[in-house]
């Protein structure tokens, strides 16, 4: 057995618990206990993940034929994601030490950080369907009391997060119980189960459930906006940015290629259609976002709807893309949050239109979201085109599948994925320049960059979106092709792509048109000189043009204009209309509890005569 899978599930865990409660006089004994666990549990990610095999076994419970055993498994696709999620654990904390954003119980803060680390590596390393659901669960509560910690403001988007992730989390609970009576175990390893009758295919749809709710998928993704425009930008790169989308999709691949045995069908259709539906409405209601948390908010959830439509793909490509791009999208929207929070916490506000003018005030937080955006909107060479390249090719061979029901539906899956991509970038243009490019205003003038502490997790996190696009080929053979046994096909659908030779004449392109850009401005020796207008200079605020403004004809369209309105209003927000149907719920339980004695002598009759109608079988 080896005790190192242990470490990074139940030290953290430990540790964070205790932290819950400490005064808040020892807050430099929570910042350093978490910087100190937090590296502990990424180096031991390190070693667990250089491991060929390792298990642990721990027998807890014995009820007949029922055992309850802690089973501890470092299997690639888990090892890898433990890898990167520890990686995150690790940047989160050191930007979180030198953030000046205001962080209400700052130490039940740094401990809900180590419970969500060390659930989610319970998570990962978990090969018993009992203890993943527990971790699952301290993950769910590690996000409410981080959420919470953003302030007053932020206790009901806490509430909404746990309220619609705690009812998918009992779906999961379900799911978790068919599945055992299906299959006689809680062992993963254990399990395969045809989706050929009903009882397996609910199953399925259920444990799907808990799955996208946790990526943040449509229609169970209203909790990441609100989240994102209250909680810390801190608490948002690391679960909804990162954790969260790492776990969701490990349980969707989990259950797509181990729990169930899954082909081409209404199944897959299905997934198809959310992840398609989620990558154009998400990036549609992101483009008329004026708040920058709210905007990254929403592309947070486009951005999962690409891992999933790879994922419904069933090809080896399709799967390995959906998996990469859960990674990059991990890497480059981290980075995006702590971007936006640095500029929050330099200006003191995240509305674009208050904004403009930074890249000079805060270069390298500009040179780290400029990488960023260019990642997520897909552009080559950063790591967003490669996985979304993948994802492509797997809905072109999708289409090539014989005799597979729904694989006519390619072009649509494949139309929705470019164009959401096409939006992308029209959105991250917008920041741009409405954040960095524009004019500065002049409140603005005295703004600079943050600290050190938080440049540096932005940095390495650009430095990934990088290296992972142009030299794509070391996470896939490293990563993702040993986490899915891919074979030669995977390598074979990529190969067309040189990241390498189109990077050189990216480069040679751009130093060719700052040439020609320098030579010009010299030879014409240009003049800068204020606006003049009726012979008087105009005050620079009154010149400065919002880039957001150039986007407010979409939302006026016909068509759209409803939608959006819609959307403002709630009117799809899954989390409104369960709320009102539990008032209805409240209401007949009210009703019925009436108080008077004869009423509840009723319903106590009514009750026997339907359980003796129900076990006589008298009719």
């Amino acid at each position: 057995m080896d005790k190192i899978l242990l470490y990074p599930v139940f030290v953290p865990l430990a540790v964070g618990f205790v932290l819950l409660f400490l005064p808040r006089s020892l807050r430099l004994a929570s910042k350093t206990a978490t910087l100190v666990i937090s590296i502990v549990s990424f180096v031991q990610a390190v070693r667990i993940f250089g491991l060929n095999e390792a298990s642990y076994a721990w027998s807890i419970l014995t009820l007949g034929d029922f055992r309850l055993d802690l089973l501890l498994t470092a299997q690639p696709l888990g090892a890898f994601i433990l890898l990167f999620a520890m990686g995150f654990g690790v940047l989160i904390t050191l930007y979180s030490l030198a953030s000046k954003a205001q962080i209400h119980r700052i130490n039940e803060y740094y401990g809900a950080i180590l419970l969500a680390i060390g659930g989610s590596a319970g998570i990962l390393l978990s090969n018993h369907l009992l203890f993943l659901l527990i971790f699952w669960e301290i993950v769910t509560a590690s996000l409410y009391i981080l959420v919470s910690t953003g302030g007053k403001d932020s206790n009901f988007a806490a509430t909404k997060s746990f309220a619609m992730i705690g009812v998918s989390d009992a779906g999961l609970l379900l799911g978790i119980g068919m599945v055992w009576t299906l299959s006689g175990t809680f062992a993963i390893s254990n399990i395969s189960l045809p989706t050929t009758t009903a009882l397996p295919i609910v199953a399925f749809l259920l444990l799907m459930l808990a799955a996208i709710t946790k990526a943040g998928a449509m229609p169970l993704h209203t909790w990441v906006p609100t989240s994102g425009q209250y909680a810390p930008a801190s608490v948002m790169a690391l679960l909804p940015a990162a954790l969260d989308k790492l776990l969701g999709i490990y349980l969707l691949v989990l259950i797509v290629t181990r729990l169930f045995v899954l082909a081409h069908g209404p199944l897959t259709i299905v997934l198809a259609i959310i992840g398609a539906a989620t990558i154009v409405i998400a990036v549609m209601i992101a483009m008329v976002q004026h708040n920058l948390k709210r905007l990254l908010s929403y592309h947070a959830v486009s951005q999962v709807g690409y891992m999933i439509l790879g994922i419904a793909t069933l090809t080896p490509i399709g799967i390995a893309g959906g998996i990469f791009h859960m990674l990059n999208n991990a890497i480059y929207k981290s980075c995006l949050f702590l971007c936006g929070g640095a500029v929050e916490e330099a200006t003191g506000t995240a509305e674009l239109d208050e904004l403009g003018g930074l890249g000079r005030k805060m270069p390298l937080t500009f040179l780290a979201c400029m990488i960023a955006a260019l990642s997520i909107s897909g552009v080559p060479p950063f790591n967003g085109f490669a996985s979304k390249w993948m994802v492509y090719q797997g809905v072109v061979q999708m289409g090539r599948t014989p005799d597979a029901a729904g694989v006519g539906l390619w072009p649509i899956w494949l139309v929705a994925a470019m164009f959401g991509s096409a939006l992308t970038l029209a959105s991250f243009v917008k920041i741009l320049h409405s954040i960095f490019l524009s004019r500065l205003p002049d409140r603005l003038q005295a703004t600079k960059e943050v600290s050190f502490l938080q440049v540096l997790p932005m940095l390495v996190l650009a430095a990934l979106c990088v290296f992972f696009g142009v030299f794509y080929r070391v996470p896939l053979q490293r990563f993702i092709f040993p986490a899915l046994a891919a074979g030669e096909g995977a390598e074979i659908a990529v190969g067309s792509w040189n990241s390498v030779l189109a990077t050189a004449l990216l480069l040679i392109g751009v130093g060719i048109g700052f040439g020609v850009l320098a030579v010009g401005m010299y030879a014409k020796q240009t003049r800068i000189v204020p606006t003049w207008t009726c012979g008087e200079i105009q005050p620079n605020d009154e010149m400065i043009i919002p880039g957001t403004h150039f986007y407010k004809t979409v939302s006026s369209l016909g068509g759209l204009k409803q939608m959006y309105t819609g959307q403002e209003r709630g009117y799809f927000d899954t989390y409104n209309h369960g709320g009102k149907m539990g008032f209805v719920v409240t209401g007949l339980l009210r009703w019925l509890h009436s108080g008077i004695l004869p009423a509840y002598l009723t319903w106590v009759t009514l009750g026997l005569l339907l359980v003796v109608f129900a076990l006589c079988r008298i009719w």
